[in-house]
Parts: structure tokens; C-alpha cells; sequence
């Protein structure tokens, strides 16, 4: 009682920083998608890999701004991973684009996002862990389920969208321990950028798109990338680590709900109940309480 009385203004903080890293995080996650969804709407002029590269010199080009990473101070020791993840970066946005140019944008980042997930439980040996990939399993069976219409090749790239996310986030792991801040992801974003300048100069010679499509392509970089990478960093500073994780798996509802009304994508029933799965998977094992590990003396 006398400690709850000494310090009100401490306990009367929480709530309020609480709130506002949710606000964050839900505005994080709707402009990844919308963001998303309008990189879609630059697919018929310029194809995924033209969104791509214009998306990732547009973020590239904020990232920089923002953290200034020191190029010529880096050691072969920390290029390496920056390296690493350039590629990644490269790798899963067109995966990932691809996926949802050919099976709709809902059903590619549930795809996706598969990969933190799989990260999540791989490390677990808890029996609540091995249910909640049993489920995750079942809801991909259903996403793939043999069909006269069924995309193998997109649900393919939405799986390899969703290993480069698995090793995205292991990536990022050496480089928190490699490098300060964000300078890593800053790094590899400007790398990756470089990679696809010329694909975007090949497109934008041969192609000559409208305006609106280029425009489509930069929205795309601002919200799908450099609006989420800052949100999260304030994020960050408001909420624990795994109740973060935990408030990813909107993305996969989020995904569906702008598929649907920006690109009039419609879903199934069993569609949506995988993506519940894959939702509801996500958020037991985080919110399944863990037994706490034995110390040595």
C-alpha cells in the first residue's frame, strides 16, 4: 500500500505509455498494408520488381536520413551481415510481391508470416508451442489445398517470403550486437537500393510508366517501409518485446482487410478461418505463460 501511494505519477504513466505504443503499433501495421496494397496498384505498369526498386530507394533514402549510418567506419566483421541482409531485403520484398500479385495480398503476408512465427516456436520445446504449429501447419494445408484454381507458384513465393522474414529477424539479431542503433538495416537498406538501380532504370527506359504508377511505387516505399521503421522504433521505447511480437499477428487480418477494400480482393471462408489459425497460433504461444529457467548457484 505504501509503495502504490509513494510513487502515483510512475503507476499513472503506464497505462498512458501502454496506450500510445498500441496506437503505434496499429498505425505501424495499417500503412504496412495499405502500403502494400498500393504497391499492388502499380503492378500492371511497372511489375513487382519496378515497385521494388522504386520502394527501396524511396526507404533508402529515409533511412539514411534518419540514421546516418558512418559507411567508412564499418569493419569486414560488420559488413558482412549488412551484406547479408541487403540481400534478404532484396530477396523478400519481391517474393513477397510477387506472391500477392498472383494470390492477393491477405493470403501472401499469412504466408509471410509463417516466418516469425516459425522463429518463435522453433526455439520452444513447450507442448502448447507444438499445438500452435500443428495449427499453423493445418491453416497453410488449407491455403494450399489442391485446387483448379490454386497458385502453387505464388503460394511458393509467399513461403520464400516468409523464410527471408524468419531470416530477417535472425539477421537482425547479429547486427543489434555488431553495430549501434539501426545503422545495420539503414546500411543494407541503401545496399539493397543500389542493387536494384538497375532494374528500376531498365523499367523506367523501356517502359516509360504514367505518373501515378511511379507515384504508387513511392507511397508504397514511405508507408510499407519507412513509416513502419520509425513507428516501431518509438514502439519500442513504450511496450515490451513480446508484447510487440505479440501485436504482429494483426497483420495477416490487416493484409485481408486491405486487400479487400483498396484492391476489392475478396477471401473465402476457409481462407479467412486460416488466417484466424495462423492469428490465433501466434497469440497463444505468446500469451501461454513460460516456466521460469533453473539457475545454478
Amino acid at each position: 500500500m505504501t509503495a502504490a501511494t509513494d510513487n502515483p505519477p510512475a503507476a499513472a504513466r503506464m497505462p498512458a505509455g501502454q496506450l500510445r505504443g498500441i496506437l503505434l503499433m496499429l498505425t505501424s501495421g495499417v500503412s504496412n498494408q495499405v502500403g502494400a496494397a498500393t504497391a499492388a496498384l502499380g503492378f500492371p505498369a511497372l511489375g513487382p520488381a519496378g515497385v521494388v526498386a522504386i520502394r527501396q530507394a524511396v526507404a533508402a533514402a529515409v533511412m539514411l536520413a534518419v540514421v546516418r549510418p558512418p559507411f567508412r567506419t564499418f569493419t569486414r566483421r560488420q559488413w558482412l551481415p549488412i551484406l547479408a541482409l541487403a540481400a534478404i531485403y532484396a530477396t523478400m520484398n519481391l517474393t513477397l510481391y510477387t506472391a500477392v500479385d498472383r494470390i492477393g495480398l491477405g493470403l501472401a503476408v499469412t504466408l509471410e508470416f509463417l516466418g516469425p512465427l516459425a522463429v518463435a516456436l522453433a526455439t520452444s520445446r513447450r507442448r502448447v508451442d507444438l499445438v500452435c504449429a500443428l495449427i499453423a501447419g493445418a491453416a497453410v494445408f488449407v491455403l494450399m489445398r489442391p485446387q483448379p484454381s490454386t497458385d502453387y507458384l505464388g503460394i511458393l513465393f509467399g513461403l520464400i517470403a516468409a523464410c527471408c522474414w524468419a531470416a530477417y529477424i535472425l539477421l537482425n539479431r547479429t547486427l543489434a550486437n555488431r553495430l549501434p542503433s539501426a545503422q545495420g538495416a539503414a546500411a543494407a537498406a541503401a545496399v539493397s537500393a543500389v542493387a536494384y538501380l538497375p532494374v528500376g532504370c531498365w523499367i523506367l527506359i523501356h517502359h516509360t510508366p504514367a505518373p501515378k504508377y511511379l507515384a504508387y511505387a513511392a507511397a508504397a516505399g514511405l508507408l510499407a517501409s519507412a513509416v513502419p521503421y520509425l513507428l516501431d522504433m518509438l514502439t519500442l521505447r513504450l511496450v515490451p518485446t513480446t508484447f510487440f511480437g505479440l501485436f504482429m499477428s494483426i497483420n495477416p487480418l490487416l493484409a485481408a482487410l486491405a486487400g479487400w477494400l483498396l484492391l476489392d480482393q475478396r477471401l473465402g471462408l476457409l481462407e479467412w478461418a486460416a488466417i484466424t489459425a495462423v492469428i490465433t497460433a501466434n497469440a497463444t504461444s505468446a500469451l501461454t505463460p513460460r516456466r521460469p529457467q533453473p539457475t545454478t548457484a
